[in-house]
């Protein structure tokens, strides 16, 4: 007879990667015999590969799967500079781990790539592909066609982009006893349990909308037929010479760019990252030419609810079973919209899922998960200042 599933949870902030990881391993197994998977993210102010080898260390080299980050997120809440490891262990989920390999310019083929390598390794259906990307290198919305490429439009695709502590600089993926920079790595979920998705952002439009006139991949040339930046200058009153002094980011943390997508209400959350000396905006994902954006307007409160919102959709989706374990993949600019009191969105999650529940996360570049949470159509996007849940039980 199958095990029940448990999971377990550990931290450290210690300044040296040996005793940051004794410490944070030891917390997480402490009512795990044999886990048969490690989940880590870290500071990118340990040398990563120092990371992962020093975990393979203690744990005998347990399967792992991970990434650098902006931040962590666990149990005992948000923090960041530190290492957060989850231990699971569970005969009744099968954890398969690939690798895409090196983006290399061409990040559909290497999420395809991943969809493959998972694909041909599991014995049984997959249920879920949770995925960790670096999207400083390559398109994230990319990434995600490839795995679906392969697994089919409707498949689900759970996940977050990488981080550096927001320094923009380089980041890293874990498997097993690598930690690879411009890659893409993943681990599919197959077996005996049920799942939960909730995915909300909080951000309202304002204004009208307004169309893309011209665009490449990222970088949006002109909206309605002028200078991309024109739409922030003129509702702001700053020049593009004032938003390169002071870094576009830091308006969109409040004031990102809403994109209308087919078939959902909710608008994609894109981030605008910075402008250049012709008024281009690059954003932190893809926008097409032709497509419709507004102004969007955060705060904490709305984030808050929207939040909640993601908890509580993500638990009815379990129709009633216990949940064991969660993940969470969360914008950076959510917590620095929060600023002191990124606790409260943490809290407000753990009321919903349960004060206890196994939780580990990460404050991300971006996340992959379906449009609003629907797990009827599980077609994934690539989204920017979302709070994700995936919420597992049995």
């Amino acid at each position: 007879m199958a095990t029940n599933t448990q999971a377990g949870i550990g931290f450290s902030k210690a300044e040296d990667i040996n005793i940051a990881t004794k410490e944070a391993y030891e917390k997480a197994i402490n009512n795990i015999s044999k886990p048969s998977l490690l989940i880590a993210f870290s500071s990118i102010k340990y040398n990563q590969e120092d990371v992962v080898k020093t975990i393979g260390k203690v744990s005998g080299n347990t399967a792992l799967i991970g990434c650098s980050d902006a931040g962590e997120i666990s149990t005992a809440g948000p923090d960041e500079g530190g290492l957060a490891i989850m231990a699971i262990e569970s005969e009744k989920i099968k954890f398969t781990l690939g690798s895409g390999g090196a983006l290399e310019g061409k990040p559909r083929e290497a999420g395809k790539r991943l969809a493959q390598d998972i694909k041909a390794k599991s014995k049984d259906e997959l249920k879920c592909i949770v995925i960790l990307t670096d999207v400083l290198k390559g398109n994230g919305a990319d990434v995600v066609r490839g795995v679906q490429d392969e697994m089919g439009k409707d498949f689900l695709i759970m996940g977050g982009a990488a981080g550096d502590d927001f320094l923009f600089k380089e980041t890293f993926v874990y498997l097993n006893d690598e930690a690879m920079s411009s890659s893409v790595v993943g681990v599919g979920l197959s077996g005996d349990f049920s799942l939960g998705v909730g995915v909300r952002h909080g951000w309202v439009p304002i204004g009208l909308p307004m169309k893309v006139t011209k665009s490449n991949g990222a970088v949006i040339e002109e909206i309605n037929g002028k200078p991309a930046v024109s739409v922030y200058e003129e509702r702001f009153g700053k020049s593009a010479e004032d938003m390169r002094k002071e870094p576009l980011a830091t308006i969109a943390i409040t004031y990102p760019l809403g994109l209308s997508v087919d078939g959902s209400d909710e608008l994609l959350i894109r981030d605008p990252i910075s402008v250049d000396e012709k008024g281009a905006i690059t954003c932190a994902a893809e926008i097409p030419e032709g497509s419709e954006v507004r102004i969007m307007i955060g705060s904490q409160d709305e984030a808050i609810v929207a939040a909640k919102n993601a908890a509580e959709t993500a638990l009815s989706h379990l129709n009633g079973k216990k949940p064991v374990f969660a993940l969470m993949f969360n914008c950076i600019a959510r917590k620095k919209l929060f600023g002191r009191k990124a606790n409260e969105e943490i809290e407000a999650i753990k009321k919903i899922l349960g004060e206890d529940l196994p939780l580990i996360g990460f404050y991300t570049y971006g996340e992959q998960a379906p449009l609003g949470g629907d797990l009827n159509t599980c077609f994934s996007c690539f989204h920017n200042e979302t709070a994700v849940i995936l919420l597992i039980g049995e």
